[in-house]
């Protein structure tokens, strides 16, 4: 269940003392099915339905010829599902990692580290509802890069001298995955021609 009160609390929280935040959140015992649900779920709606209305009504048609509603709901799809599949596989590739930086994180832990620092990012996504202002979404990107790292140590307990090397190497792996999914859904589209009808 989405506690609203709670919810704008913490994105408040983090995004304007994650430093603070992140002490908070360590040593919370939530599970994940409450992280996805009660937080992540609402701030993906975001750049969801804003991609929807973004491309499929404002912008319609901008691109490739394409239908209005049909581009607009390829977006919205591509903006829920890679969010979704970027923040699972992060999480899951920051678990595997920890060991090599003696240190364990766990599947529940991974998931809060990387979900609360993709919190700008979603919050961003209301720009899609103006396509040609999507390129600020960037700079949220880089935002919730430094959110992202502050809370490396408090998360994983990493030691000051593996910190950086943790969250670079995990750095390298969200990049290639978040660029390996945009074009994989990207060309699942153009195959079966949802983007264009």
């Amino acid at each position: 269940m989405i506690n609203t009160e709670q919810l704008i609390k913490r994105v408040k929280h983090l995004v304007i003392q994650p430093n603070e935040a992140w002490v908070e959140i360590k040593d919370e015992k939530k599970e994940s099915k409450e992280l996805i649900i009660g937080y992540m779920l609402p701030l993906v709606l975001i750049p969801t339905v804003a991609s929807f209305i973004g491309y499929g009504f404002i912008d319609a048609g901008r691109f490739f010829g394409a239908s209005t509603v049909m581009w607009g709901l390829s977006k919205a799809v591509i903006a829920f599902a890679g969010a979704f599949l970027g923040v699972f596989i992060s999480a899951w590739c920051i678990h595997k990692l920890a060991p090599s930086f003696n240190t364990q994180v766990t599947m529940t832990k991974a998931l809060s580290l990387v979900i609360y620092a993709y919190t700008p990012s979603w919050l961003a996504g209301v720009f899609y509802l103006i396509p040609a202002l999507s390129i600020l979404g960037f700079l949220a990107g880089i935002y919730s890069l430094y959110i992202l790292y502050t809370g490396f140590k408090p998360i994983s307990n990493v030691s000051e001298e593996q910190k950086t090397n943790f969250f670079i190497v995990s750095l390298l792996v969200i990049i290639g995955v978040s660029i390996v999914l945009t074009f994989a859904l990207g060309a699942l589209f153009v195959t079966v021609g949802f983007a264009y009808y």
